[in-house]
């Protein structure tokens, strides 16, 4: 493909066609009101977010994408000026409401760029997509949402921590409960604990209203007086703030993520920085049977806070299970940092073929997270 023809989460001057996988901020980071630099192609649910994110955006922009069916888009190349036709679909990436990854072909070959996502049991219909498409066009380069990307990242599925969650609640009966979010996602996960334990759940007023946009009208409130159960925005979230409260009335927070927040170092290779998860990866290499992803998936790690191991990112067991399916020729990492940054070729090249790089390639700490997009091609 010509250099400068798409850019995928990049929002730069210089390609003629623009995509977007989601509406999170470090996806659309560039993206404004008064931007202008091309025809933007993202899912119904994302463009149904642009109003509220970008208020003054210029909706005849945004080409809204039919999920799992190939779409023709002919460009003029930027150095000839020729026709340029190739075909492009959209597959649910089951990351947040209107993720999508996209899988490209034409003359260059065949594309697969994951954006984030989630490959659980949750994704069936996306696995049968993906499945009928690269046996018609095997992919030539992945570009995978490689966050997760170390054998010390393996949670279970996202439909076992609801119920964890709803019990922790339920087992504190006289206290508030506070649960950390950000301004999109894990909305499957406050609904399914609703419905559990019967109750609505307080959200802030701008995330009432995404959550009026994604279609759910009644079990959200902005009313503190109809619930005990908030969810608060990841940014506010902390011990501090806890221990504050506490000080007014008992609380309890409780943290959903992949992520573990206290670090240690990882004991089978200098090399791996650890977790709080590190013990329970350990038990589960030698644990047999349906137990062994239920293992430490609560851990409480101070009097008022439980990290529950929910992520919207694909575990290193599910981005081992991806990449079989997709065969890769070649592929790259599109987290230019995260918490233990590793080279998903050290762990998978085998399976496109290629050679494992000699040592880990680890990102320095002092680099951040980079833009996660298709370099020009």
């Amino acid at each position: 493909m010509e250099s400068g023809l798409i850019s995928v989460d990049r929002w730069k001057r210089g390609s003629e066609a623009y995509f977007l996988t989601h509406m999170h901020s470090d996806n659309t980071r560039g993206l404004c009101s008064k931007w202008s630099n091309g025809p933007l192609f993202c899912s119904p649910t994302t463009a149904s977010l642009f109003p509220s994110r970008f208020p003054a955006f210029d909706l005849s922009l945004i080409r809204v994408v039919t999920l799992s069916s190939w779409i023709s888009l002919s460009l003029r190349t930027p150095a000839s000026g020729d026709a340029f036709t190739f075909h492009f679909m959209a597959i649910d990436a089951h990351h947040c409401p209107g993720s999508v990854m996209f899988l490209f072909r034409g003359d260059f070959g065949c594309f697969l760029y994951t954006g984030d996502f989630r490959w659980d049991s949750e994704c069936d219909d996306a696995k049968a997509t993906l499945a009928d498409a690269i046996n018609h066009f095997p992919v030539d380069v992945l570009y995978l949402d490689n966050t997760y990307c170390n054998p010390i990242y393996n949670f279970p599925s996202r439909h076992l921590i609801a119920p964890l969650v709803a019990d922790i609640i339920a087992s504190h009966p006289s206290h508030d409960i506070i649960i950390g979010v950000d301004s999109l996602g894990k909305e499957e996960l406050l609904v399914r604990i609703s419905r559990i334990l019967n109750t609505k759940i307080w959200v802030w007023p701008e995330r009432l209203h995404t959550m009026h946009l994604l279609g759910f009208k009644d079990i959200f409130t902005t009313d503190t007086t109809l619930t005990r159960v908030r969810a608060v925005p990841r940014q506010s979230f902390s011990i501090q703030t806890l221990v504050e409260l506490n000080t007014m009335c008992p609380t309890i927070g409780i943290m959903p993520s992949g992520l573990p927040w206290v670090k240690r170092t990882y004991g089978g290779d200098a090399n791996l920085s650890g977790s709080l998860i590190t013990a329970s990866y350990n038990a589960r290499k030698n644990t047999n049977g349906p137990r062994k992803k239920n293992l430490q998936t609560v851990h409480k790690f101070h009097d008022y806070m439980y990290s529950v191991q929910y992520s919207d990112h694909s575990c290193f067991e599910e981005i081992g299970d991806f990449i079989k399916l997709v065969q890769p020729k070649s592929m790259k990492g599109i987290v230019a940092s995260s918490s233990c940054y590793v080279d998903p070729l050290y762990y998978f090249g085998r399976i496109c073929g290629t050679s494992q790089p000699p040592e880990l390639l680890l990102m320095r700490p002092q680099q951040r997270r980079g833009n996660k997009a298709i370099p020009s091609c």
